[in-house]
């Protein structure tokens, strides 16, 4: 059976998550959610069936097949990067984690005026301005949060982040108390932002001690990917 070990896997998880919120203190409900990249539908519905109601997926392209061979109730979020010409595919997802750049939003902004429905959607910020991740830098988060306040085809519920690969504990908790920052910026700007999306299976207790709401977790539930 596929995945057979899962609901053990998400039982220790769940222990760890329990325990970081004790120690962050900010007594947040804390959502899994389920990257099931480069594994087929078997791994949706393994998820399913260990009470796991939220899967992730990087890429429309590989997300849309597998939210038509499913048929029970989920939650899609789509985590990875968005180019603009995909756009059209957000009706299909609960929640866009990756609203990463100006252009982007106007976009996304664009099909939720066509849909008559904002494009739920978290703000991608790059806190320690890594080359090779895209988001809002500091800089622009001030401004990017009042600009987004006149789409009403968007709604903002939040942040999401990455830390760097191999990152100390040290920079981790840098980017992760920045991602708070940017929340709250958001927040100050009008938006009714909640979540904090960060933390995947190498770093998702401390992100859970520094306030995630959304840990996106992939391997540690399903193991190594295929790809």
């Amino acid at each position: 059976m596929p995945f057979s070990d899962l609901p053990e896997r998400l039982r220790e998880v769940r222990d760890r998550i329990d325990a970081a919120i004790g120690r962050g203190g900010h007594r947040q409900a804390v959502t899994i959610v389920a990257v099931t990249k480069t594994h087929g539908p078997d791994a949706v519905q393994a998820a399913i069936d260990a009470g796991l109601h939220d899967v992730g997926e990087n890429r429309v392209q590989e997300a849309l097949p597998k939210m038509d061979a499913i048929q029970a109730p989920v939650r899609w979020h789509l985590i990875g990067h968005l180019q603009r010409n995909k756009a059209r595919a957000l009706p299909r997802f609960d929640l866009l984690h990756s609203l990463d750049s100006a252009r982007l939003a106007d976009a996304v902004n664009e099909v939720g005026l066509q849909e008559g429905r904002p494009v739920e959607a978290l703000v991608q910020v790059n806190v320690v301005g890594e080359e090779t991740k895209g988001g809002f830098e500091r800089a622009e988060w001030a401004a990017e949060a009042e600009r987004l306040r006149g789409m009403s085809g968007i709604r903002v519920r939040g942040v999401m982040t990455m830390a760097p690969l191999d990152a100390d504990e040290r920079t981790l908790r840098t980017v992760f108390a920045g991602a708070r920052d940017a929340r709250d910026i958001l927040r100050g700007a009008g938006h009714d932002a909640t979540e904090l999306s960060m933390g995947m299976s190498n770093d998702y207790e401390l992100a859970v001690e520094e306030g995630a709401t959304l840990v996106r977790l992939g391997t540690i539930l399903f193991g190594a990917r295929s790809a």
